[in-house]
């Protein structure tokens, strides 16, 4: 089914197959009501309101959402500002359809980023407000939403008695239980090198993990490659890695980190993983060379 501009496929253990259908209705109409809530193409969303209300005033909005945003903001500490929700205010200079014939100049970089900045998302929690300081400041849930809204159906579905199943948000998966048979679900790493070849097979339970990549959109200047992920903080396309896969038990975790260590790059991207308890990171440089948090064992050659 396609929600949030991404395929949803949802697949459960049920004792019957009408009982079945019926969970992964269930879950379907969980991931359409957070989509109602965080998209902000839709104009009647909460999202769309607290953008509309940029610099202009607080917007009381429903628990859930603002418990989203802190973390969020959090996120946002913890990986200094890579991921960030409001990236939504940048100006987009890049183009990858190929219509680009020059690179952007620095005062236009800096001034694509003028409205970006987590810090002025300023959040009230005696009055459950959200509130943008900077007119034309804009947040969106591109890089968390999918993660959320599997984790949430995830929820529901277990809240339902459903004993396993895996949710896939456009290649980001989680699962629960195990397959019908006992065994635990697996995970394959593709070889970044060769995306139809596996080089790993990663058991896991309860466990979810997504994926961030730059295979499919970049432009050239002078031989150097500039991918379609953006950071946030400089308004320059982030360079050094090919793909991060990250491992965590929350999807939405996942979601957002892989964007962020992507942007953070080999080294802090790696650093900051190690020190997060439970979650974990392959990632494979521009050179596809393949490296890996310390709680990850596989052989090392592809």
């Amino acid at each position: 089914m396609g929600l949030m501009g991404s395929r949803f496929d949802i697949t459960v253990v049920a004792a019957t197959e009408e009982l079945g259908y019926i969970n992964i209705e269930e879950a379907a109409a969980e991931i359409t009501r957070i989509e109602k809530m965080i998209s902000s193409w839709n104009p009647e969303s909460e999202t769309s309101l607290i953008n509309k209300n940029a610099g202009i005033k607080p917007v009381k909005v429903s628990l859930e959402l603002f418990k989203l945003i802190e973390r969020a903001k959090q996120i946002s500490e913890i990986t200094d500002g890579a991921f960030d929700i409001s990236y939504a205010s940048m100006d987009l200079i890049w183009k990858f359809d190929g219509s680009m014939k020059y690179l952007p100049t620095e005062t236009e970089i800096k001034k694509s980023i003028a409205k970006v900045g987590y810090k002025k998302i300023i959040l009230n929690s005696d009055e459950q407000t959200v509130f943008l300081r900077q007119r034309g400041m804009k947040i969106s849930f591109g890089a968390i939403g999918k993660g959320y809204a599997a984790d949430k159906a995830k929820e529901l579905l277990v809240s339902k008695q459903v004993i396993a199943g895996i949710i896939n948000a456009a290649g980001d998966l989680t699962t629960w239980g195990t397959k019908a048979s006992g065994e635990k679900w697996l995970i394959g790493i593709a070889n970044p090198l060769s995306k139809d070849k596996i080089f790993s097979w990663l058991p896991i339970v309860e466990s979810s993990v997504a994926t961030s990549g730059n295979y499919e959109k970049y432009v050239l200047f002078k031989g150097k490659k500039y991918t379609h992920i953006i950071d946030p903080r400089t308004g320059w396309p982030s360079s050094g890695v090919n793909s991060v896969s990250i491992f965590s038990k929350s999807a939405e975790l996942c979601d957002a980190l892989a964007t962020a260590v992507f942007i953070m790059g080999k080294d802090a991207g790696l650093a900051l993983i190690n020190q997060l308890g439970g979650t974990e990171v392959i990632l494979v440089d521009d050179n596809n060379k393949i490296y890996k948090s310390n709680g990850i064992m596989f052989e090392n050659n592809p």
